[in-house]
């Protein structure tokens, strides 16, 4: 999308500036700035939304933002003293002025396109006996905040515009009317000597409705320890939480003239029903979006996916040109934000099924470090060690994705891929019974019922593994040991392959 405004054109997808047609230099900064001064024109931003949203938990002073304000002004041609386009509204903080034209590459035929979900998270209340402790609500607090702005789909609102939110009665109505706030987090905070219990729920400003709640108590031992720990599962379920309410959302719109955004949410609604007819109509869906825009990242990292979970679990052909087509799309996505832990990760899927276990690593190492709650990405750090035959670096990593993404949509995989580490790994045992956990979750696949049977069959209980044998084949009817060798294609090491191939004959699965 283009913003056109004073002489000036800022392209939202590339994140350039020009000025009477000139491409004009700014750092990086000062073009965040920019861009939250846009999105919050019709109000004023105070200093500290600018510096939380630009800075994050970096401390620094008020004169770094001046100094920003200032390039700023002088990339755009405005100046102190005319303020044109941003006013300095003193005691306060800065406003944009100047009138924007919005063009979105489109005809003006259809509809227009929904924002990204705008989150609220008001001030949880401390409940605890002592009001000193009103600390750890805050401390928790500011960390959700902190945690879900990592999340770079969802627009988080600063603490500085919601405190204020924070005593009112009617906080969740005037937070939707004022401020166009789709889902709102509150919660409360209780500690009483060691003990420590937390609160929290999540609520559909537009329709009042409370979309999840959950509480969460702890001992406390290591009280920052503790507050990190409910943080990440907390934000851990959130952002999932508000995925499945944007898709439900979408999928009651009418499905004529549907939008780039509309089809990404709808592509992404059928991935997760994890079927060959859905994975093929997902990735129609996502090339659509992305075909309409292509500045959407999300679609093009999103289709990759869903391309390559095509090859591994269904029809799609893992051929060079389609892995090597996915990992475009990867890389389209990261240049318009290499900042963004889901494309990360999802770059790391599509380097995983072409076999390049070192360069998956680091994307799913680098997801980590801009996201540390994203479930996945410790899921896509765990198959990346397991290939390489780091086994018990990466169960630990699945562990952690699964005791993180307790609401994610593809926990049933993190359950499922561990298994198979496990196999490789020669624990069975435990390999069953991470497949077992798995088979419980819907849309479970049946690769973790195979997994099983590979397990029981190197346990040597033949009955069991032959009554597993014949379960995968009633799952999967196709599945032979020619199936599997061609759907293994992205395992490289030959022991690992030979590990399932002979459980799967010894169990008796057909040869073709």
């Amino acid at each position: 999308m283009a913003l056109t405004f004073a002489g000036c054109e800022l392209d939202l997808g590339r994140q350039l500036l020009t000025r009477d047609g000139e491409t004009v230099g700014i750092e990086p900064q000062a073009l965040r700035i920019l861009v939250q001064l846009i999105d919050s024109r019709d109000r004023v931003v105070t200093k500290n939304e600018l510096l939380d949203a630009v800075w994050g938990d970096r401390f620094v002073s008020e004169s770094a933002l001046t100094t920003q304000i200032k390039a700023l002004r002088k990339a755009l041609g405005d100046t102190g003293r005319d303020q044109q386009i941003v006013k300095t509204v003193h005691g306060r903080g800065y406003m944009f002025v100047a009138p924007v034209e919005e063009d979105d590459g489109s005809d003006g035929s259809s509809e227009p396109e929904r924002a990204n979900p705008v989150i609220a998270v008001l001030p949880f209340k401390n409940l605890s006996p002592n009001p000193a402790q009103s600390h750890v609500s805050e401390g928790i607090t500011h960390d959700i905040v902190t945690a879900l702005s990592k999340h770079r789909w969802l627009k988080v609102l600063t603490r500085a515009v919601t405190d204020r939110y924070a005593e009112d009665r009617d906080a969740f109505s005037r937070l939707r009317d004022e401020l166009g706030v789709d889902y709102v987090v509150d919660g409360s905070v209780r500690r009483a000597g060691d003990r420590l219990r937390v609160t929290v729920s999540l609520t559909d400003a537009a329709e009042g409705a409370g979309t999840w709640a959950e509480r969460y108590d702890r001992q406390v031992e290591d009280l920052f320890a503790v507050q990190d720990e409910i943080t990440e599962v907390i934000v851990a379920n959130i952002e999932p939480e508000v995925g499945y309410a944007e898709r439900q959302r979408v999928s009651r719109r009418t499905r004529s003239n549907l939008r780039a955004w509309d089809l990404y949410h709808l592509g992404v609604a059928h991935f997760f029903r994890f079927t060959a007819e859905d994975n093929r109509e997902a990735q129609r869906l996502l090339a659509e979006s992305r075909e309409l825009d292509s500045s959407f990242g999300d679609a093009h990292a999103w289709w990759a996916y869903a391309t390559i979970l095509g090859m591994v679990y269904w029809d799609t052909e893992a051929d060079s040109e389609s892995l090597d087509a996915a990992l475009s799309a990867t890389q389209q996505a990261l240049e318009l934000d290499q900042h963004n832990a889901v494309y990360h990760a999802l770059r790391g899927r599509v380097q995983l099924a072409r076999r390049e276990y070192n360069s998956a690593l680091l994307e799913n190492e680098r997801a980590i470090e801009l996201n540390p709650t994203f479930a996945a990405a410790y899921c896509g750090l765990g198959d990346s060690l397991c290939y390489e035959g780091r086994y018990d670096e990466a169960i630990a990593q699945f562990e952690r994705a699964v005791t993180m993404g307790t609401h994610d949509p593809q926990r049933w995989a993190f359950l499922s891929y561990g298994a198979l580490a496990l196999l490789f790994a020669e624990r069975f045992d435990e390999a069953i019974e991470w497949a077992e956990r798995a088979s419980t979750i819907p849309n479970c696949q049946y690769w973790t019922t195979a997994h099983r049977v590979v397990g029981l069959a190197k346990l040597g209980r033949a009955a069991d593994a032959e009554a597993a044998a014949a379960g995968l084949l009633a799952e999967c009817p196709g599945f032979s040991i020619q199936y599997a060798r061609d759907k293994l294609f992205y395992l490289k090491r030959p022991e690992q392959l030979d590990l399932y191939i002979g459980g799967l004959r010894l169990a008796g699965v057909p040869e073709r």
